[in-house]
């Protein structure tokens, strides 16, 4: 496995992320165990989750979210070491709970939420904790003094964020600078070849302030993984995904062409693409089964020439660029 520095921080986390939105939802506590054992046994060692995650929301709020961190604490729990070789990564921000107060990033919440992550994780100690969406009505000398006191009770050891636009990364890094504070390393965001638009403006801002990427949704929802050669094989697809496939037909067709022109598995070249990217830390996976898992472990290792790098661009155009080149002079 390959490594490298989270953003400026002098911390190291494997190229792929172990992704953990099934656990708990699609993905039963055993498989889950075995992906995660998997995981570490191919030296990944970034383990990212979120206090949302673990499946459809029950009227009373009582069940559902936070049966991932359930699952990753039985299982950091267990005898061997295992909280010691992993970079554990979780999210806040997302309602768990029914009270006014239950949501996004007042200091209230952040405490709250970063106790309870705790709890349901069996650890004392977040390694990288990540703003799951930007709080438009909570100022940020309010989010930094609450992540501040939880860095001081070593509770927090990084912070992160998540679908943050670039101008709001510029804002947040400006507030944290003037507390004297290293505010964000990572930006988790939307980012494969079909959605290149965060090229405009964030990743210019991560590059500018040290942070970084940490694309999710890397295979497009599984547009990008062999899709057309999985439905000729007799595989069957939702009704939106058959409808999303009929829109992209003719780029699917060039893709997965080039792919076997180069002698890759499609999923492989679309990871590796991303992994090209300086401004990338590492990308996240997201496996229901340790089978999906092992057959992510190759791309890391994938070279993409420069006429296969121009080739996918061709394909899957992104917006021109830089912002604001992109569209004006």
């Amino acid at each position: 496995m390959q490594y490298a520095h989270l953003g400026r921080s002098g911390l190291k986390v494997s190229r792929l992320a172990l992704g953990t939105m099934n656990f708990g939802d699609v993905t039963d506590e055993a498989e889950s165990f075995a992906i995660m054992d998997a995981a570490l046994e191919a030296g990944i060692n970034l383990f990212d989750t979120a206090d949302v995650y673990g499946g459809p929301q029950s009227p009373d709020m009582e069940q559902g979210y936070g049966l991932s961190e359930e699952i990753i604490g039985r299982w950091l729990a267990q005898a061997g070491g295992r909280r010691e070789q992993i970079v554990l990564a979780t999210k806040l921000y997302q309602p768990m709970g029914t009270g006014p107060n239950d949501k996004y990033l007042s200091a209230y919440k952040i405490r709250k939420a970063a106790e309870d992550s705790l709890r349901r994780l069996k650890t004392d100690h977040i390694d990288l904790y990540q703003m799951h969406h930007i709080d438009r009505s909570t100022p940020w000398e309010e989010i930094w003094q609450a992540m501040e006191q939880l860095v001081r009770e070593g509770k927090v050891i990084y912070t992160g964020s998540s679908n943050f636009a670039g101008w709001q990364i510029a804002t947040a890094q400006t507030a944290a600078a003037g507390r004297h504070f290293m505010g964000l390393v990572s930006e988790q965001s939307l980012y494969n070849l079909t959605a290149r638009t965060i090229e405009l403006e964030v990743i210019p801002a991560l590059r500018h302030y040290g942070i970084g990427l940490l694309p999710w949704s890397p295979l497009g929802g599984g547009l990008l993984g062999g899709v057309l050669k999985k439905i000729e094989g007799g595989r069957r697809t939702t009704p939106h995904m058959q409808q999303t496939i009929e829109r992209y037909r003719p780029q699917l067709e060039a893709y997965e062409t080039l792919c076997a022109d180069i002698g890759e598995q499609p999923a492989d070249v679309a990871l590796a693409w991303l992994l090209h990217n300086p401004v990338l830390t590492a990308t996240i996976v997201g496996p229901r089964t340790t089978d999906q898992l092992a057959r992510n472990l190759h791309a890391p290792e994938v070279t993409l020439s420069e006429d296969t790098l121009r080739r996918l661009d061709d394909i899957w155009p992104g917006p021109g660029g830089e912002a604001p080149e992109a569209y004006a002079w």
